[in-house]
């Protein structure tokens, strides 16, 4: 079995290991103006720095966060957790939205060149660090034309050193295109799992050298083997917005339809001693040499597990095969 430890990020020369951790769950409860959830419920910091830590001891060195996740409260978690471990770690962030810390709600967003500096300020601060690796913009739907004056931005922080490289969060291969044009992108962070492909987002990585960091890549926990349950109300997954797949609208938990997608696979991502994360996440490093998986995480169980997946490798080019007739793709 072939592990699977390091990438490099895009055309950045940057290496980092295969498998990132994601960030958004260890920021806490924080709310859309409507009372939306944005967190995935109640969270314990000292297990999130334990788990941090229990990442570092076992090779992970790629952390995606943003400053709006727990309204900065997981950037500055992480930056705690990783203390005098800096240098060992490739840190990213993301900037667009905007929050209000008192009440923890998200108020809007603002893709101006002048709040894209205050608001790397604002994440160097709270992550107790001198520069981002990686620097992504938030806003998935933005302007093409705004975000060119952003990727311009972006390079001039590249030359001032508070940034190592950029790239944008969206679902959006034409958008993600603006961004790539430019010296230091990097890298495009969009949604990708066995259940949810990204053909042309992986064909831009590909053709443009830049790094597929995954967001979603268990599903939002259903290829971690979330099954029907109740959910905590400040829990995103208990009030699913329109954009996540894979859950009932009236917070009952996950679809049907897509447990029985998952249970046909289960017998393919969990072959060689894999538990379902681990085959979800050996998945996505067979389909592309570019992606980089960033997991979500709350406890150093799922620590364990999440990093546990880098020793047992993709899946062979049989099994990734034998995934898409199963799916029908």
């Amino acid at each position: 079995m072939e592990t699977m430890t390091t990438r490099t990020l895009g055309r950045s020369g940057i290496d980092v290991s295969a498998l990132g951790f994601g960030c958004w769950a260890i920021g806490g409860e924080w709310q859309a103006a409507d009372g939306q959830p944005l967190g995935w419920g109640k969270v314990d910091d000292e297990e999130s720095v334990r788990a941090i830590h229990r990442a570092l001891d076992l090779g992970v060195t790629f952390f995606d966060t943003a400053d709006c996740y727990g309204t900065g409260h997981s950037e500055e978690i992480l930056g705690r957790a990783l203390g005098g471990r800096r240098d060992d770690v490739v840190l990213a962030t993301k900037w667009g939205n905007v929050v209000d810390r008192d009440t923890r709600t998200l108020t809007g967003s603002d893709d101006t060149p002048e709040y894209a500096r205050r608001a790397l300020t604002a994440s160097l601060r709270r992550l107790g660090t001198d520069h981002i690796d990686l620097y992504q913009f938030h806003l998935s739907d933005a302007d093409p034309g705004r975000a060119a004056e952003l990727r311009d931005v972006c390079e001039e922080f590249v030359q001032e050193g508070l940034i190592r490289a950029y790239g944008w969060s969206t679902d959006d291969p034409g958008r993600a295109a603006v961004f790539a044009e430019g010296a230091h992108c990097t890298a495009v962070q969009h949604a990708l799992n066995v259940l949810d492909d990204a053909p042309r987002l992986i064909a831009l990585c590909e053709q443009s050298e830049l790094a597929s960091v995954n967001r979603s890549p268990l599903a939002m926990g259903l290829l971690a083997g979330r099954r029907k349950e109740t959910l905590q109300a400040g829990d995103i997954r208990s009030r699913p917005p329109a954009w996540l797949q894979g859950y009932d609208a009236d917070g009952s938990g996950a679809d049907t339809a897509w447990l029985d997608r998952i249970d046909a696979l289960r017998s393919i991502l969990t072959s060689d001693g894999r538990t379902l994360a681990q085959g979800a996440l050996a998945w996505l490093w067979a389909r592309s040499p570019r992606t980089v998986p960033i997991p979500g995480f709350r406890t150093v169980a799922q620590a364990e597990e999440n990093a546990g997946a880098m020793q047992k490798g993709p899946l062979t080019a049989g099994q990734l095969t034998e995934v898409e007739r199963l799916l029908g793709r």
